[in-house]
């Protein structure tokens, strides 16, 4: 076991308007003589541009799906250097491997509340996001996931969840180590574990891969956050055959944090600073951490049979509508 030494991240700085044209304008010149194709970069400027240009609350759906994948949020092992102190991270499914996308461990909330804190690591850079598969995880991953959450439920711990994962692993070896029943199986047992759970949606909540470790008692989104069963460009592919067609999806689908309030996925959603989470690391981080101590005392007051009751019926009332 390895603890990981709490390091608080300065904020990261982001370029302003000007500076992202001139970062566009320098690739076309640069395109223009012959020194590559940069029409992929010039595309995410223009878009970061576009977004850092509208109001605040003036965002279409697919401008928060930008947002969501922007780099520069923060990822897991921010979250904990940021709210959690002592954490000890455990390793591996104790069946086949240790899934990189997936990581967990023994923490506590404050200095003070024990936690079992799980969540999605995409990484920081090309070498770190190819290790952890970009944060989708493969069966062992959710695997390791349920075998942490079994053990915070022996010692009466809460867990705490952080989704940020485009999908589960789609590939060939996931599939045949059983990456459906892998899923289905924590979905199930989740929604039995004895202790309180509290689910946040940190970045992109991508369709199985997301719901895995998604079973809790409150599921909450950061504000910028979008949560789907497929992403808008994998749905405008199906329905138009055209992946242009991804705002269209993205407005269709309601994958947004207001939306999914409105519709009963989700029970809160945590405000990101102005310009999205990854403008300002440690305030985000302030404000998870306050509705995650403000959820844990009221869920602690609980009893375990009351718990799980909740939980299914919280999760059993999804979907329902009248139609007149």
């Amino acid at each position: 076991m390895n603890k990981l030494i709490k390091k608080k991240p300065a904020p990261v700085a982001q370029p302003s308007t000007a500076e992202l044209q001139k970062m566009a304008d320098d690739l076309r010149e640069m395109q223009a003589k012959g020194a590559g194709d940069f029409s992929d970069q010039i595309a995410t400027i223009e878009d970061k541009i576009k977004i850092a240009q509208k109001p605040e609350g003036k965002l279409s759906p697919l401008d928060i799906v930008r947002l969501a994948r922007n780099p520069g949020r923060p990822i897991f092992y921010d979250y904990i250097n940021l709210i959690f102190t002592e954490f000890t991270e455990l390793h591996g499914d104790r069946r086949f491997s240790d899934d990189h996308g997936l990581a967990g461990g023994f923490a506590r909330l404050g200095g003070k509340t024990p936690v079992m804190v799980i969540g999605h690591s995409r990484g920081k850079n090309v070498s770190e996001n190819i290790d952890r598969n970009f944060g989708m995880a493969k069966p062992d991953g959710y695997r390791k996931a349920l075998r942490l959450m079994r053990l915070a439920e022996k010692f009466n711990v809460p867990v705490v969840t952080l989704i940020d994962t485009a999908g589960a692993y789609p590939g060939l070896e996931a599939e045949e180590r059983g990456q459906a029943e892998a899923i289905a199986f924590n979905l199930h047992e989740m929604a039995r574990l004895s202790v309180p759970v509290i689910c946040i949606v940190t970045g992109e909540g991508g369709s199985g891969g997301a719901l895995g470790i998604g079973v809790g008692d409150v599921v909450c989104m950061l504000s910028n956050a979008i949560y789907s069963v497929i992403s808008p460009e994998g749905c405008a592919s199906i329905l138009w055959r055209d992946a242009s067609f991804a705002g269209t999806a993205a407005e269709a689908m309601k994958i947004t944090a207001p939306e999914l309030k409105e519709l009963g996925v989700i029970d809160e959603i945590i405000p990101e600073p102005v310009g999205g989470a990854h403008t300002d690391q440690a305030a985000t981080a302030k404000a998870l951490k306050s509705v995650i101590e403000k959820h844990l005392k009221r869920l602690s007051t609980l009893t375990p049979a009351k718990l799980v009751a909740k939980r299914y019926e919280k999760f059993a009332a999804m979907g329902k509508f009248n139609i007149k």
